[in-house]
């Protein structure tokens, strides 16, 4: 559940749970809200540690070598591709966002783009949500600094920017060349800008002809208006010249909502596909919102705030409610990324209630295989059946694991022992975004293939992808838990890089944990040498392979600040947007912004515009 100033229908505000505590502790944000988060690169890398199966891409297929690295890979008209990395395996996967900084070679039927290791197409820079973008040259410890390094611009657009900004190299378009950065708003608009100097490229509207951004129903988590909120996703081997997939939320003159998914040509911003396509789903079931046995997807009832994920040809949207505003439930919808056609509905909740899909913005993670995600506070089954799943299909308040074939389905869990006081407190995990590690080796060699999160509860889950630990009311069987060690509640998502995690909880500092032999540290190595008030942040990582890693970080504020750190020691911090008075600074700042790093820049999402920053002329 989000929280804090959420209003009842008629306007009253009301608090509850953690939500009022936050508020006494004056932290204006929850795990809804404004999600601005950072895209997806084509990084691969050289780092051992690098990326885990099926990174982010633009080429039509991913790898899942583990080791991230170079890679090719070929795909036919409808995304079916092969991949070989030049980490620890190789292997083949079908669609996908692709992986590796390599190149359709040949392009896809149909298409001419070709994947670019520049590229920055889905949010935290691949879809195991790792956050770090591994072929940076021209930012390092040594040229981020007051005197080299500074705001270069402000590209300002119509509206809030709560999605993280998208990057494509080297594109033909608009009569030349140019590397674009692809900016989507609360106002429901997406730009295409020159990235280097901020030039108008395209600009379209996703609202129905006589339609309007959606009011936010008086309450400040997606505020002043929802129109895009989401991440998207882009594929370059999409369409003749790549796609660009949004959802869309508005309502019309007779005060009906729609929610819609769009793919857009990434050098015109034309329709693609015959969309856009309405959302509309239901689902078997006597929960929340049902109508003679099936629950039935209001798209008034609910905001699609989680980060597009593009896995396997296939386009994953996640459901939040709109407002906390009963009924609602849990929703995760698929769509054909060539057809916009529905492909999969599964709900979580579909006898009880809650349990929507908020992860401040973050996106739900992939290892190549299958779809991680913490779930927020609602109804769980706490008596099992058979396989020790919940009997009535309830997940409220889990660390999901989703298989998404022959059709979408649970595969497997984590629920903390006390998890229905959590969803009754509203001190869920859902708050947080899941991060995919790397596979990891223990002293014995044994490989573990893990993921992790945290929620409002303050305490780290590290989940082993094989055996999640499902739920007894007695312990908690997990791989690992960290208790403890970040302070306040998780609103984003850690970052990884270079075998360390790093989270920005609720008003602590950022902070650094080592993993050796396949197990995290239960305390940090070191932490940034300030904290971070309400969201929090969620960090992004910057590096040459294994070498100058830095750690970049948002501040929410009136005046917001970026920060840089070295990745190797959070103690010192290499550059904040406040060092130079205002020659840096660039305005309010929003929720859960994550910074974008691509091609020697630094792009942060506003209210109502994207800064530029990178090293001074």
């Amino acid at each position: 559940m989000d929280c804090l100033h959420r209003r009842d229908p008629f306007g009253a505000t009301f608090r509850g749970g953690l939500c009022g505590l936050l508020f006494v502790a004056a932290l204006a944000g929850c795990s809804g809200g404004s999600s601005s988060q950072p895209a997806t690169t084509t990084t691969g890398g050289s780092s051992p540690a690098s990326a885990p199966a099926g990174g982010s891409g633009a080429a039509s297929g991913a790898s899942p070598a583990s080791g991230g690295g170079t890679g090719t890979s070929t795909g036919t008209g409808t995304g079916t591709g092969t991949g070989t990395g030049t980490g620890t395996g190789t292997g083949s996967n079908t669609g996908g966002s692709g992986a590796g900084n390599g190149t359709t070679n040949p392009p896809p039927t149909g298409s001419t783009a070709t994947a670019n290791p520049a590229d920055v197409t889905t949010y935290h820079n691949d879809i195991a949500r790792t956050g770090q973008r591994l072929n940076e040259t021209a930012l390092t410890p040594s040229t981020v600094k007051a005197a080299t390094f500074g705001k270069l611009g402000v590209y300002a657009v119509d509206g809030a920017v709560d999605a993280e900004p998208l990057y494509l190299a080297s594109m033909t378009i608009a009569g030349g060349t140019h590397n674009v950065l692809y900016i989507a708003t609360e106002n429901a608009s997406v730009y295409a800008l020159d990235a280097d100097t901020g030039a108008k490229l395209w600009q379209v509207s996703a609202l129905g002809q006589g339609e309007t951004p959606s009011d936010n129903h008086g309450c400040l988590q997606i505020t002043p208006t929802i129109g895009i909120t989401a991440t998207p996703v882009i594929d370059r081997s999409r369409g003749p010249n790549g796609a660009i997939y949004v959802v869309a939320m508005s309502k019309d003159g007779s005060g009906n909502y729609h929610q819609r998914i769009h793919a857009l040509d990434v050098t015109t911003g034309a329709e693609l596909f015959g969309g856009p396509t309405e959302i509309a789903a239901s689902y078997p079931g006597n929960g929340a919102g049902s109508l003679n046995g099936r629950v039935v997807f209001d798209p008034g009832q609910y905001a699609e705030r989680q980060s597009l994920l593009l896995l396997n040809g296939v386009i994953y949207t996640g459901w939040t409610s709109h407002c906390d505003i009963q009924p609602y439930t849990g929703w995760v919808i698929s769509y054909s990324a060539d057809t916009l056609k529905q492909a999969g509905v599964l709900n979580l909740t579909p006898n009880g209630s809650g349990g929507a899909i908020w992860m401040s913005g973050a996106g739900m993670a992939s290892d190549s295989a299958s779809i991680y995600f913490l779930d927020a506070n609602g109804t769980f089954d706490s008596t099992l059946n058979a396989a020790e799943h919940p009997l009535h299909g309830d997940y409220g308040n889990g660390f999901l694991k989703l298989s998404p074939s022959p059709a979408l389905s649970v595969a497997d869990y984590f629920q903390a022992s006390n998890t229905v006081q959590q969803s009754n407190a509203d001190e869920d995990l859902g708050s947080g975004g899941a991060l995919v590690l790397p596979d990891l080796a223990d002293a014995s060699g044994t490989i573990h293939h893990l993921a992790l999160g945290a929620g409002k509860d303050s305490i780290i889950y590290v989940v082993n992808r094989d055996s999640m630990g499902k739920f007894d009311s007695n312990a908690d069987h997990i791989y690992q838990e960290i208790s403890g060690q970040i302070t306040g509640p998780e609103f984003g998502m850690p970052a990884y890089w270079n075998n360390t995690v790093y989270f920005g909880s609720i008003g602590d500092h950022i902070k650094a944990f080592r993993i050796s032999n396949a197990r995290l540290g239960t305390a940090p190595a070191s932490q940034s040498p300030n904290s971070f008030g309400s969201p929090g942040t969620t960090p992004s990582i910057s590096a040459n392979g294994n070498t100058n890693g830095i750690v970049w970080a948002a501040e929410n504020g009136v005046i917001a600040v970026l920060h840089a750190y070295d990745a190797t020691n959070l103690a010192t911090e290499l550059y904040n947007s406040n060092q130079s008075g205002s020659r840096d600074q660039f305005g309010p700042g929003n929720k859960f912004i994550t910074p974008m790093i691509a091609n020697g820049k630094v792009y942060v999402g506003t209210s109502a515009s994207v800064a530029v920053f990178g090293l001074l002329r």
